[in-house]
Parts: C-alpha cells; structure tokens; sequence
C-alpha cells in the first residue's frame, strides 16, 4: 500500500508515467497554460465561465487560476473579462523577435550558400551600429571584431553603410559619441575626411573598403532602408581574394532583389 509520502506534490498531475517512463508533469502550470491560450483567442476579453468551459475546467479551478494569473500579469481583468496582460505581451514579444532573428539568420545562410562568402545583417537602433547577424562557415570565417563594430563604423562597410543613410545631423550625432580614429593605414583620418567620404557615396550606393578596418580583409555593404530604420547587408572576402569582391557584390544585389520582401517583413515587424 501506498503511504503520504508517495502521493504526487500539490500541484502534479496524477496521470504521470512510472519514473523513468516520461517526464513528470505539474498539472496546474498545464491548466493555467490551457486558460492563456483561450484568452489569446479572444481579443476583446471573455468572461471566466467561457475560459474555464473553452480550457475544459471546472470553474472553481478555473477561478483560482485566474486570479494567480492576473497577480502576475499574465491577465487583466477589464469590465468582468479576462484579457492578455502585460506579461504575457513580454512573451509574444520576445516570441516574435526570436522569429524575426530565427528568418534573418536563414536568409543569410542562403545568401552566404549561393554566394560562397560570409554574409553580414545589420541596423542603425537607438544611434548605435548593432550587427544582428552573420552566417559563415570554417572555410569562409566572418571578419574577427578585434575592435568594437559599434565605434568603428567610419572603418568598415557595414558602419559605413549605415552611416550613409542617416542625415547629416545624425551622423554627426554618431561621430561625437564614436570619433574617428585610425585603425590601420587605410582608415580614414578625421572625422571632415570622413563626413565627405559620406556625402559623395549617397544614401543608397553600396558601400566596400579595402583593410580600413582590418589588414587582410575587404568588405563591400548592400544598403537596405525600411521605413525609418536603416539597414544593410554585407559580405567580406580576404584581401588576396579582392577580385572576388564586385562580382560577390552583384551576385548579392540580385539574391537581395529576390529575397528583400522576407527582411524588409523581419525588419519591419
């Protein structure tokens, strides 16, 4: 016979597999799980009786989850209907950016397949330069950040790129935080050398530098604007490979024409 002691925790459900048959499962996480997902489907709120009935509960039980859930955000109650909170709008969020993040890096891969060379994603967010995504393989590693990308856009493509695009104002925004410096011979020398540079590429030409970032590598940048965000795709190919680079180049203005609506969508969301 069984004792206390061998009774399922407060909570578990009592239909769990022997140990070692299947996980052990916590019933009362599983029926609040089940009342969130009925409240997504109702926008505009519903009452606890048709929650408890949609997520197949008794309405006392029903009851006490719901006040839990709105303790912690995850409902609101408006006008006698339950209605998503902001916690659970937290976990749409981050399920929505995890996505955007999970197509980008797909679509960069595809890129760097059909192209041959690493492919690089990356916006201009909140005045700084962010790199959401890069696909490489062993053969064709990415180029090393020996140096912070975010202060050194006046050396690569990319922040070159996305400089282009902003305005004369924000650029100077930028280069009052990040000011230029030297980071081999090719750098640019000043931030007037460099703000020139700017104006005479244009907001959407694409952009390559020759070991201004790092000896060894050249980079070319694809600009991409949706909306107010500016974006750009790029690649990178060893110096001693430098011919490769405006073919590369093309190669990906086309595979951008054929894919932008996927990541213009994944930028815009």
């Amino acid at each position: 016979m069984a004792s206390v002691d061998d009774a399922p925790p407060d909570g578990a459900s009592s239909d769990t597999a022997d140990a070692g048959a299947g996980p052990t499962l916590i019933g009362s996480v599983q029926r609040a799980m089940r009342l969130l997902e009925a409240a997504a489907t109702h926008p505009g709120g519903a009452p606890a009786k048709q929650l408890a009935r949609e997520a197949g509960l008794a309405l006392p039980t029903a009851y006490h989850l719901l006040r839990t859930l709105s303790h912690e955000g995850y409902l609101r109650r408006e006008k006698g209907v339950f209605v998503l909170g902001d916690a659970a709008e937290r976990l749409s969020a981050g399920a929505a950016e995890q996505n955007r993040r999970a197509m980008i890096g797909e679509t960069l891969e595809h890129w760097r397949d059909a192209i041959g060379v690493p492919v690089y994603f990356a916006l201009y967010r909140d005045g700084e330069i962010e790199i959401v995504s890069v696909a490489d393989t062993s053969g064709n590693p990415a180029v090393e950040e020996w140096a912070d990308f975010r202060e050194t856009g006046h050396a690569h493509a990319i922040g070159q790129c996305l400089l282009a695009q902003l305005d004369d104002a924000a650029r100077r925004d930028h280069l009052a935080r990040h000011p230029v410096r030297s980071l081999t011979p090719n750098t640019v020398r000043d931030d007037r050398a460099f703000l020139r540079r700017l104006e005479a590429v244009g907001r959407m030409t694409p952009v390559t530098e020759y070991q201004e970032y790092a000896l060894g590598t050249v980079c070319a940048a694809i600009p991409v604007t949706v909306g107010t965000t500016a974006a750009t795709v790029a690649i990178s190919v060893p110096s001693s490979q430098a011919g490769r680079l405006a073919p590369a180049t093309r190669l990906l203005q086309e595979e951008l024409g054929k894919l932008l609506r996927t990541l213009a969508f994944s930028i815009s969301i």
